[in-house]
């Protein structure tokens, strides 16, 4: 591979990872993924069909669509912010058919830990907010875009080594 294109892999690589860097703490500290992200993280995936490794277009716009309709649903029903049902859809263009399947199994891992972590660290107040069905609904819940980013910055990274 030629060193510049090798070197372009890893500038758009590293800009993906700052910013899921950024999106995991706007998600910790204010319960929102700015939409600027995912924007950026769309305009990333341009550069990286050149340079990402082994990067099939129409498979990856496919892997978008299904997520972003399955990150729809989540949303309607509640179990997911508007925020990681956009998140999860673009990173799920740089994950790449062969490891969507890690990806998911991170993302999941890491959504886990992280509820038991915010479980263990607040209990008391974990406990008082679930008998107060209606009040504090937006500080109830994972920041699971932290989650998402660790699945995708495993899953790209790993395929850049």
């Amino acid at each position: 591979m030629p060193p510049a294109i090798e070197a372009a892999r890893w500038v758009v690589a590293g800009l993906f990872a700052i910013v899921l860097l950024i999106a995991s703490v706007s998600d910790i500290r204010y319960r929102r993924i700015p939409n600027w992200c995912v924007l950026v993280l769309l305009a990333l995936f341009i550069p990286w069909i050149f340079v990402g490794p082994q990067v099939s277009v129409l498979p990856a716009v496919v892997a978008f669509a299904i997520f972003f309709a399955v990150g729809v649903v989540l949303y309607a029903f509640g179990i997911w912010g508007a925020g990681d049902s956009k998140l999860i859809a673009a990173v799920a263009l740089f994950v790449g058919w062969n490891r969507l399947l890690q990806f998911l199994f991170v993302t999941a891992v890491a959504g886990g830990v992280l509820a038991l972590a915010i479980i263990v660290l607040h209990a008391p107040r974990v406990r008082a907010m679930l008998n107060m069905r209606a009040a504090g609904a937006s500080e109830r819940n994972v920041p699971y875009g932290v989650a998402i980013a660790a699945g995708a910055a495993l899953a790209v990274f790993s395929g850049l080594v």
